[in-house]
């Protein structure tokens, strides 16, 4: 999960770094990247690309698709460390929805811990009036979609491979982006395209280890890392496009780091 952490970090980098390129013109191209490369390798491994379960597919398809796009939107708008700190309530959605979904236990404890770095996150959101509110709406959105992704993800992992999870993404997203796109087209120039690329380079990797580690790990505890990301967010919102934020920041991101700590000590 640090490194599904560590390349949604790059992908965010660069979704900022082209506020030109309308986001869904984005989530298209990184669609593209992922449904290409996907498809080559689970043909040169002979795995069936439509998997088993295609109903719970199809399902993690649509609500990923929503996520991704609502979150690209956020990132255009609002500061990087603002719109990753919204997208990283889904961990608490994906733990509440894990009880009900995969009636997965968790410890009273670790809503606690959880409450603990949501506060962190919400210090470190403070009151941004940069932030309006239907971004905000959309943040929020964003991470409730991905909070059931995660639960699909987790439910197919004794039924599908990684990359067949992974293919349904932009499978059910290209469709929907293509029609929408039609209407806010932008021709890229330059260097818009390596950038591009790189994101659904960035993107394709994230979604990969992500994917594994839903799939092996147990969710509450895998989830809890992804927290990592608002300190990324953070760290390169500051050096790349010089967003500053108050000192109680960092107040809420060592609480961040002792809710994701405690709660990796619950067995």
């Amino acid at each position: 999960m640090l490194l599904a952490g560590i390349f949604f970090a790059m992908m965010n980098v660069s979704v900022k770094y082209i506020p030109h390129i309308p986001a869904i013109e984005i989530v298209w191209f990184r669609s593209v990247f992922s449904l290409f490369f996907t498809v080559i390798v689970l043909g040169r491994k002979g795995i069936p690309i439509f998997g088993n379960n295609k109903a719970n597919l199809i399902t993690r398809g649509v609500v990923g698709s929503i996520s991704l796009i609502l979150f690209f939107y956020t990132l255009q708008r609002i500061p990087l460390a603002s719109a990753v700190t919204m997208q990283y309530l889904s961990p608490i959605f994906t733990t509440i929805l894990g009880v009900f979904i995969l009636k997965e236990k968790v410890r009273p404890i670790q809503f606690f811990y959880f409450a603990l770095a949501f506060s962190g996150v919400l210090v470190i959101q403070g009151f941004d009036p940069r932030v309006d509110a239907l971004s905000a709406g959309m943040g929020l959105i964003s991470a409730l979609s991905a909070g059931i992704a995660y639960n699909m993800i987790r439910k197919l992992k004794t039924s599908e491979h990684p990359l067949v999870i992974v293919f349904y993404f932009p499978l059910v997203t290209m469709p929907v982006a293509s029609v929408i796109m039609y209407f806010d087209w932008v021709m890229p120039q330059g260097w818009d395209w390596l950038i591009l690329l790189w994101i659904g380079i960035c993107t394709q990797s994230a979604q990969y280890f992500m994917t594994v580690a839903y799939q092996t790990g147990n969710l509450s505890r895998v989830s809890s890392l992804s927290y990592m990301g608002v300190l990324y967010a953070l760290i390169f919102g500051f050096i790349l496009f010089g967003e500053t934020f108050p000192f109680a920041s960092y107040i809420g991101m060592a609480l961040v780091l002792l809710g994701i700590l405690l709660n990796l000590r619950v067995k």
